[in-house]
């Protein structure tokens, strides 16, 4: 079993519906039951800055501020940590960049969020997930680099840089204000960084199919993945060799980039497939179901493998999971987060889908912005 990470206290200020909170845990995995509305996603959300990015939302910093509260939010987490016990600080203040937040770790202000990665993973499954398989491909990018970036902490400079640089090509093209050897420079830096990127997503997904299908002792399905419309055939090909060939493709493709307004070939285009194995099924065909079921299976292979890897199992963050399950599937669940070692955080409308847990876990009521130790 992977040694274990632990958060022992949460404490918020004018973060979303709540004023003022602070959460003592002992450990034990943590449910959080209440209505719908009543802060529950929110505190998960909360949790879930304590990585880098905007968390499990997505959102805005700016509209994480508590309505009619006209300083900033902050979070604030004691943690015993990959690197032993760490106090965590972040958030946004009064008129501060909506776009960034700070980060302090023991009083002392990180040079980038990424330094949350050397004491926690986290990792998490949300309702608004549930349609990862059907939506557009850019939610399935999105998912799989933040599943890179649990392991590999360089993966989001390196996406945000390849960002960058797409976008200054875009522009010297439309404006056609750059000479040859100014765009093939910011091309070099593209190939550069985009075979890096599909190197390291085509690592994660050959790690993770791995495991996809192991250790869920047949509760949940097998996942077979895949990395498609770039570079496909990368397998076995010298990283040298694949900078060469994308090089080419973006100076053969500046007339039709130009054309388009956007770069159209590059790790920005490329698609995570995923296939339910049992079924030789493309996910995308199969229910509601399945597809919340093959989800949940890729969130624990996950697990699993950054425990494997870090020697640390990663905090779980699960928005509403137990009520997409019967309950045998629920009991596997649970016994399953459990055997990974780490610390899990729940939500759900009812106490009762919990039940299997017992002692395992924590309850908190939560209601209006207030969280009650229940137990």
């Amino acid at each position: 079993m992977a040694d274990r990470v632990t958060i022992n206290t949460i404490r918020l200020s004018a973060f979303r519906n709540y004023e003022t909170a602070t959460l003592v845990f002992d450990g034990r995995h943590v449910v959080l039951t209440g209505e719908n509305g009543s802060g529950k996603t929110n505190l998960l959300e909360a949790i879930s800055f304590l990585s880098p990015g905007r968390g499990l939302r997505r959102a805005v910093y700016a509209d994480a501020i508590k309505a009619g509260t006209e300083a900033g939010f902050s979070i604030f987490a004691q943690v015993e940590g990959m690197d032993g016990e760490v106090e965590i600080g972040t958030g946004i203040g009064p008129g501060a960049d909506a776009g960034s937040r700070r980060v302090r770790m023991n009083g002392t202000e990180a040079k980038s969020a990424d330094e949350l990665l050397d004491h926690l993973r986290i990792l998490w499954l949300t309702p608004a997930m549930d349609g990862l398989f059907t939506g557009p491909a850019s939610d399935r990018r999105r998912f799989l680099d933040r599943l890179v970036l649990s392991l590999d902490p360089v993966h989001g400079r390196r996406a945000a840089d390849f960002d960058r640089a797409m976008k200054m090509r875009n522009r010297l093209l439309e404006e056609r204000s750059g000479d040859a050897d100014w765009i093939a420079s910011v091309e070099a830096q593209m190939a550069g960084l985009g075979v890096a990127m599909t190197l390291a997503r085509s690592e994660m997904i050959g790690l993770l199919a791995k495991l996809a299908g192991q250790g869920n002792r047949g509760a949940f399905p097998s996942a077979g993945l895949a990395l498609s419309g770039f570079l496909d055939d990368a397998d076995g090909i010298a990283a040298i060799d694949l900078e060469d060939r994308y090089r080419r493709m973006l100076d053969t493709g500046r007339h039709a980039d130009r054309a388009a307004g956007r770069t159209l070939q590059g790790p920005h285009r490329a698609d995570l497939v995923v296939t339910h194995l049992d079924k030789r099924m493309d996910a995308a065909r199969c229910s509601t179901g399945e597809q919340k079921a093959l989800l949940a299976g890729m969130i624990l292979a996950q697990a699993r493998l950054t425990a494997n890897l870090t020697g640390f199992a990663p905090v779980l963050l699960l928005d509403e999971v137990a009520a997409h399950f019967d309950h045998k599937r629920r009991q596997s669940l649970f016994n399953l987060i459990d055997e990974l070692g780490g610390q899990a955080f729940m939500t759900g409308t009812d106490r009762s889908l919990f039940d299997a847990l017992g002692a395992r876990a924590q309850f908190f009521s939560v209601s209006n912005g207030h969280a009650t130790l229940e137990n």
